[in-house]
């Protein structure tokens, strides 16, 4: 059996695939520890000029090292692939912990969001702020233990006001005041996203859920929930100061970190010493990349067409209102780009069709599962 190897990894099994990458378990040679090799072709990150947004976003993970955020080890390249070797991290998503087993008790839960302030508190230290807090970013180690992943949207704080004005994250976690199109300040928009993890934790389903984008916006922008009625007083508490619409009067990390309910069972978390954070292995890969990739580039299909799926297509039209042909669901949203409605194909694809032309897009039918 022939074994491939990227410098001193053994690769092996696919464990992840997305739009862009692809990851793989690989061993390394020289320590036998697993890692997380995340592999992206040069051609794809050229294509759709992504190479500043990953050159910061794994510059960010190297600076932001501590026991709960995924760690990133090195950076590799060949003449067409990027290899990312991260800790492997081999619990799975939090996300898939609360759709198999529903609502968290209070306890786990609150360890949970011990670890995920902890985190999220550090990374505020050295100016970083996530941006796309959500569970599908939390992965669980073998010991339970809570660590953040995925800076992709991650920013530094911006020269002047200090205040962050790019409207980006997933809508259900999203703070009102990014929403509104105005500078929005990193910290707290990143409280209330750790709020609506905490909420999802112990009700096992979102404060704010819609069936379109509009009414969603106004729920969050007037922050219209209630908590379940298994919640502590204090849990309850806590979540109406995170989840407070105004940011300025909102909750803060030491605030959090005061908090009774929080500090119940808590233990801080212990780093060693800081370490030194060396960026030239990012730099010798990305400095230059599309001189070192020219000769490799293909030109064929560089003008193709966005291709979006209709569920892409409706979660982007802000303002199209599609709700009457949808059934509305509490239940814990599934990540499957998939809809359910009792209304004929026809007229499903028909207002697809409609929606398509007002965005200056078109439809290609494939097959339909009636």
């Amino acid at each position: 059996m022939v074994t491939k190897k990227v410098g001193k990894y053994e690769v092996g099994r696919t464990v992840g695939e997305g739009t862009f990458a692809k990851v793989k378990f690989a061993r390394n040679t020289e320590t036998g520890l697993s890692v997380a090799m995340k592999v992206m072709a040069k051609s794809t990150i050229l294509k759709h000029k992504m190479v500043d947004q990953i050159q910061r976003e794994i510059s960010i993970m190297k600076i932001v090292r501590h026991p709960n955020i995924v760690r990133l080890n090195e950076v590799l390249a060949s003449q067409t692939k990027i290899y990312i070797i991260l800790e492997f991290v081999s619990g799975g998503e939090l996300f898939d912990k609360i759709a198999r087993d529903g609502r968290i008790p209070e306890n786990e839960s609150r360890r949970y969001f011990q670890q995920l302030i902890d985190a999220v508190a550090h990374c505020h230290s050295k100016g970083v702020y996530h941006r796309d807090l959500k569970p599908e970013n939390l992965l669980l180690d073998s010991y339970g233990n809570l660590k953040v992943s995925d800076f992709g949207l991650s920013a530094l704080p911006m020269e002047g006001d200090g205040l962050l004005h790019t409207t980006c994250g997933t809508p259900n976690y999203v703070a009102p005041e990014v929403l509104s199109y105005r500078g929005y300040d990193g910290a707290a928009a990143d409280i209330w996203s750790c709020g609506v993890i905490l909420y999802v934790l112990m009700a096992g389903y979102l404060p704010f859920q819609e069936v379109d984008l509009p009414s969603l916006y106004r729920k969050i922008s007037a922050a219209e929930f209630s908590c379940p009625y298994w919640f502590s007083p204090g849990a309850n508490s806590l979540v109406h100061k995170i989840l407070d619409p105004n940011p300025t009067t909102r909750i803060t990390m030491e605030g959090i970190r005061k908090d009774r309910w929080f500090r119940k069972n808590y233990v801080a978390v212990k780093h060693g010493e800081a370490e030194e954070v060396n960026l030239d292995d990012i730099h010798a890969v990305f400095d230059d990349i599309e001189d070192q990739f020219v000769a490799e580039r293909s030109e064929r299909n560089y003008g193709a067409p966005l291709v979006m799926n209709a569920f892409e297509m409706i979660t982007l039209s802000q303002g199209l209102n599609l709700s009457a042909l949808f059934d509305r669901r509490q239940d814990f949203v599934k990540r499957q780009t998939r809809f359910v409605s009792r209304k004929p194909a026809r007229e499903i694809i028909t207002s697809i069709e409609s929606a398509a032309e007002t965005m200056g897009l078109k439809v290609h039918t494939r097959h339909y599962k009636v």
